[in-house]
């Protein structure tokens, strides 16, 4: 299918498999990043690349720049990557009706990106959820003395300003504020999701866990089955939501089965590359018969030139090592293609506004690839405005 398109972010492994699967399927693909160099750029699957206004920095000039992209090449459909989603939602209504922009409209998108508003709406579609509370409720001092609980900002994201707090601890009076949650710690099996849904039914949903970490970013993961729980979970609310685009969610899975989603991403994350190209670009563009992708053959995948660092970080334990360097070598690599080897082979070169932050400014590799482009509170919407 012929289609001119926009990613709005190429410097992470999960946009240059997008750019690689709409490639595949004929469809002329374009990359904007506030980076110049990213890792997506030297990829064959990307027509060109441009370099926008980083939104945290002007939003309406991210803006402006891309619809100047859209309006100059005659772009049919904007897909945003990551963290950058709720500022390329605002494009809703400025744009021609020929241009579709894959994900919610802003009222939707906030209500599932804020962590407590997304918690309201899993209640509201009689769905489990653990109990959650604004951070200066005085319920959330209640339900900190009675079990563990799990600290975070409503609106953060790739684990900032992440606590957990034990029963037995004082909840400390600087986590108390109306920008953080506090939710009942579960604890259980962490699951995450990616799930392409269309007018409220799911296209294709891979379910998998992280192996090996970057901060909490995982770095090797594996797909997991036989979770029927969860994927009938992730059914109800994706239809009670009528949703339509890309939506992620992290769940506890307890012992006994019982599944509680802890937050929803609305947008693209690493299952991504559990997906076979060809139903996914279907399920993505509207071509041809309604279905699920396929999986690729490979369970377990990684972005190994981090992987293998946190690796060799295991030392001196040994055991750890070992255990993790098998993990590497037997894992597929989400950069490499020999068709495309360039971004795999020039990883560290096109990665280096990232990785910079990492090495010289102590950031996470989340924290880092993120920090320009994700949506801060100051410029949230109202939290009651759902």
């Amino acid at each position: 299918m012929s289609c001119a398109v926009l990613l709005t972010l190429g410097r992470l492994p999960k946009g240059l498999e997008l750019a690689r699967c709409l490639n595949a399927a004929g469809c002329t693909v374009y990359v904007a990043d506030p980076f110049g160099t990213h890792l997506s750029k030297p990829s064959r699957a990307v027509a060109k690349s441009f370099k926008v206004t980083a939104p945290n920095t002007d939003s309406a000039g991210f803006l402006c720049d891309l619809k100047t992209i859209i309006e100059t090449h005659n772009i049919d459909l904007v897909i945003p990557v990551s963290e950058e989603v709720p500022h390329v939602a605002q494009l809703h209504g400025q744009l021609p009706d020929t241009v579709r922009v894959l994900c919610p409209e802003m009222r939707q998108l906030m209500r599932l990106h804020d962590k407590f508003q997304f918690i309201d709406a899993v209640r509201q579609a009689s769905l489990p959820a653990p109990e959650t509370h604004h951070g200066d409720d005085p319920a959330a001092l209640e339900l900190a003395k009675q079990s563990d609980t799990v600290v975070k900002p409503a609106l953060g994201c790739s684990g900032t300003g992440l606590h957990f707090i034990a029963k037995e601890e004082n909840l400390p009076n600087g986590l108390r504020t109306s920008t953080n949650v506090i939710q009942k710690r579960i604890h259980g099996q962490e699951i995450s999701s990616f799930t392409v849904a269309r007018d409220g039914q799911v296209q294709g949903t891979a379910l998998y866990k992280g192996l090996i970490f970057a901060g909490t970013v995982a770095t090797l993961f594996e797909r997991v089955t036989g979770l029927t729980p969860v994927e009938e979970w992730i059914a109800r609310f994706v239809k009670a939501e009528n949703y339509s685009g890309f939506i992620a969610f992290d769940f506890i899975v307890e012992d006994n089965g019982a599944a509680f989603p802890i937050e929803c991403n609305p947008r693209l994350t690493s299952g991504i590359h559990f997906l076979d190209h060809q139903g996914l670009a279907d399920a993505i563009l509207g071509a041809g018969p309604d279905g699920t992708p396929d999986f690729k053959t490979h369970k377990r995948m990684q972005e190994g030139h981090t992987s293998l660092t946190k690796a060799y970080a295991a030392l001196p334990n040994l055991k750890a090592f070992v255990k993790r360097l098998g993990l590497v070598f037997t894992s597929r690599d989400v950069l490499w293609s020999w068709r495309d080897p360039l971004p795999f082979l020039l990883m560290t070169p096109m990665s280096w506004p990232v990785l910079s932050q990492v090495m010289f400014k102590g950031l996470s590799f989340g924290e880092a690839a993120t920090k320009d482009v994700e949506w801060l509170p100051k410029t949230s919407v109202n939290k009651n405005a759902a």
